[in-house]
């Protein structure tokens, strides 16, 4: 009935009308996501209906009550079979403002159009297979980056922004041929890390160093998601470059790799956001070369270098171990270098294996950045083995009993989903340096067992990658226990009671003759056997 009443005025209306009955329309079904079938053709027939009024000179606050509604039906992917035209595709291009005869975005009242706009083409794009067609055709993509270059530098357009990036995100995921497209005749990289520059408002400090105000406003929501938006549009254009990254590149992977540095240590609207704008950047850093994420560290400034002085003079001098992880100012140190971007990825990491669940989607990514990073910065590797593999002491416990890190990871060494166990003994492994001795103290045999056979290992040695030949020390508790370790179970087992102990002296002769008559008769068979063969 109400798409009956709306194609009716639609179609014999004035714009006043039309932007009225459209309006009670989306109000009622803003939340509508399941259509009746049985109003599938009038659907379709106000969608044409509605394409018709777009053409003519209407108002803007009819164009948008028109392109709300058509947003609304677009959901369906029925009724956009017979909608999805070129001719239709060009009305939306033209009203969101991708043509190229169309210079600048200086006219305010035109915004709600442009984003509503957009909005349809997200729709229509990922539901009907014929727009994706048409999408190649209209060079969609092109428009779409030369909307950005519009307003990259404009921050009361984030919605504009925001939805672009959206459509370029699923034009790169639906057509591989436009990913190629993005990254090398559009500039795509670039391009979309100044998106992410303006969106966090970076100012650098150095080439791949930015400034960092931990005293600062959180994003704001509207940043947030554009941010998110763009994360997800880069890890498109760049899923292949581990593949055919050139040296030449290497200058625009770390830009993108410092400005990856920058979102991890700053924060969203709400821990959700936060959440979801971080794991988007641990997705993309995935895709930046290993080489080039030296840059998640940097050497301190000289009043920080004198402030880890200070601290490192402040600490008791039985701590020597502890010494070269500091926090200062809210700056985690080690080593002389700025490790606050790697202990943000250590406590994602944690905070997704205490969520129990999804770790193959949501553990596996952030677990294998930071194997690679262990396995081809030494900086980040020993930094990660003080805050994981810290030196043993209590060794009273099994490995995988505890709320440690190393208890939650060793944890997973036994997790029924494959990927994710051999991940995270990879990752312990190349903590250990893939040194077999120094895993199996950390782990025990019994939980490395997998591992060790896959790398053929289970005799003992080390992995093919060479590492630093820095030696561990064991501190003076471990090496008490160690004699009394059980290997497999990797803890400190308390001696059996010896039997014979409890017995008295007639019950140590009554089991000494038992042994002896056993013996004997052990003895008896095997001459009786000897016999039989010998005698044929």
């Amino acid at each position: 009935m109400d798409e009956e009443r709306a194609l009716y005025i639609v179609r014999a209306g004035e714009a006043g009308a039309i932007e009225r009955v459209l309006r009670d329309y989306s109000d009622k079904h803003r939340a509508t996501f399941k259509f009746e079938s049985t109003d599938e053709d009038k659907r379709k027939k106000l969608c044409e209906g509605i394409f018709k009024v777009l053409v003519k000179d209407i108002p803007t606050t009819c164009q948008v009550s028109c392109l709300e509604v058509l947003r609304i039906l677009s959901r369906d992917k029925k009724v956009l079979v017979p909608v999805t035209t070129k001719e239709n595709m060009q009305i939306l291009l033209r009203l969101a403002k991708l043509n190229e005869s169309d210079d600048s975005l200086e006219k305010v009242s035109e915004f709600p159009v442009i984003v509503e706009s957009l909005k349809c083409l997200c729709n229509i794009v990922f539901n009907s297979q014929m727009a994706q067609q048409l999408s190649l055709e209209l060079n969609l993509a092109a428009k779409l980056c030369n909307l950005l270059r519009k307003c990259k530098d404009r921050k009361f357009i984030n919605d504009i922004k925001c939805f672009d990036l959206r459509l370029l995100f699923l034009l790169s995921l639906l057509h591989t041929d436009i990913r190629s497209q993005l990254r090398y005749e559009l500039q795509g990289l670039p391009l979309l890390t100044q998106i992410l520059e303006s969106a966090f408002s970076i100012k650098w400090t150095d080439e791949y160093e930015s400034a960092i105000d931990h005293n600062g406003p959180p994003l704001s929501p509207q940043e947030t998601d554009c941010a998110i938006e763009a994360l997800k549009a880069l890890f498109n254009v760049t899923v292949d470059s581990w593949k055919v990254h050139k040296e030449s590149d290497s200058h625009q992977f770390r830009v993108m790799a410092a400005v990856l540095r920058h979102c991890l240590l700053i924060v969203g609207p709400t821990e959700d956001k936060t959440e979801e704008l971080h794991s988007n950047a641990v997705n993309l850093l995935s895709n930046v070369p290993v080489s080039c994420l030296d840059v998640l560290i940097c050497p301190l400034t000289h009043e920080e270098t004198a402030q880890e002085a200070t601290t490192l003079d402040e600490l008791p001098s039985d701590k020597t171990a502890e010494k070269e992880t500091v926090l200062k100012n809210n700056t985690m140190v080690y080593n002389g270098m700025n490790m606050e971007a790697i202990h943000v990825l250590l406590n994602f990491m944690e905070k997704r294996i205490d969520k129990g669940s999804s770790y193959r989607e949501g553990l596996t990514p952030v677990l294998s950045l930071l194997t690679e990073c262990s396995r081809a910065h030494r900086n980040i590797r020993k930094f990660l083995k003080d805050q994981v593999l810290p030196p043993l002491r209590d060794v009273t416990n099994r490995p995988e009993v505890g709320s440690t890190v190393r208890n939650k990871l060793v944890r997973l060494m036994t997790h029924v989903d494959l990927g994710v166990k051999q991940i995270a003994a990879e990752f312990l492994f190349v903590l250990c340096k893939e040194r077999v001795d120094s895993l199996l103290k950390y782990t025990g045999y019994g939980n490395a067992a997998g591992l060790l056979a896959a790398r053929g290992l289970l005799a003992g040695g080390r992995g093919d990658n060479w590492y630093s030949e820095d030696e561990d020390t064991d501190t003076e508790e471990y090496k008490n226990a160690k004699p009394n370790i059980n290997l497999i179970t990797g803890h400190l087992e308390e001696p059996m009671p010896n039997p014979i102990d409890e017995m008295t002296e007639e019950q140590k002769e009554y089991e000494a003759m038992k042994l002896v008559n056993m013996l004997d008769k052990l003895s008896r068979r095997a001459d009786v056997k000897d016999l039989y063969q010998d005698g044929g």
